[in-house]
């Protein structure tokens, strides 16, 4: 699958954002730490990513109630689903100058039923092969995404068949009907009742 930027200008892809809240002193505070021992742009992408997807867990497995949105309240509260911690993980990636694009699956059960969207991260290296898409929803039995930037190793490979799409789109900003669903949901239940189905 061939990514498009959705805005040809790679600066956007490093901007602030209300949700990408990235020069937000609990932004900083991480992402000065990881970088400490991982000075370079590859082993800090990897460190970022090791630390969003195991130190954060996903409000679902936990059943923690709480949502969060802004990358700063995700890290601080170290809970989300795989939108919010996306939108964490992007915000580490550009408080070290590291151009990250938010991106999105629609997946499906094994019948094709009650379709979902779910949250990606990719990530521009410098010298690298382009935007390399990574997933830190957390792993648990039948789940192993890891941080790679040749072959995917994502939770979920779509499958057609079942209507399922890997939207091509890298965004600047998490998608408007994401955000929206984060933002009007007083608590985990009624998100799981409103998660969006399409982009």
């Amino acid at each position: 699958m061939e990514l498009v930027q959705q805005s040809p200008d790679i600066a956007a892809y490093l901007a602030a954002t209300d949700a990408i809240d990235h020069e937000h002193p609990v932004v900083q505070a991480v992402a000065h730490r990881l970088s400490g021992d991982h000075p370079d742009a590859y082993t800090y992408a990897e460190a970022a990513y090791v630390h969003v997807r195991d130190t954060v867990p996903h409000s679902m497995d936990t059943g923690d109630l709480r949502v969060t949105w802004r990358a700063s309240d995700v890290l601080e509260r170290r809970t989300g689903i795989c939108y919010a911690k996306s939108i964490a993980y992007a915000a580490l990636l550009r408080a070290r100058g590291i151009p990250a694009a938010l991106c999105y699956q629609r997946l499906a059960d094994d019948d094709g039923s009650d379709p979902v969207i779910h949250g990606l991260v990719a990530v521009l290296l410098p010298g690298g092969r382009g935007w390399a898409r990574q997933d830190v929803r957390g792993n648990k039995p039948g789940m192993d995404a890891q941080f790679s930037l040749t072959e995917e190793r994502l939770v979920w490979t779509v499958r057609p068949e079942f209507n399922e799409v890997d939207y091509p789109v890298l965004y600047t900003e998490p998608h408007p009907v994401v955000l929206d669903a984060l933002r009007a949901a007083p608590d985990g239940p009624a998100l799981w009742r409103t998660l969006p189905t399409e982009l």
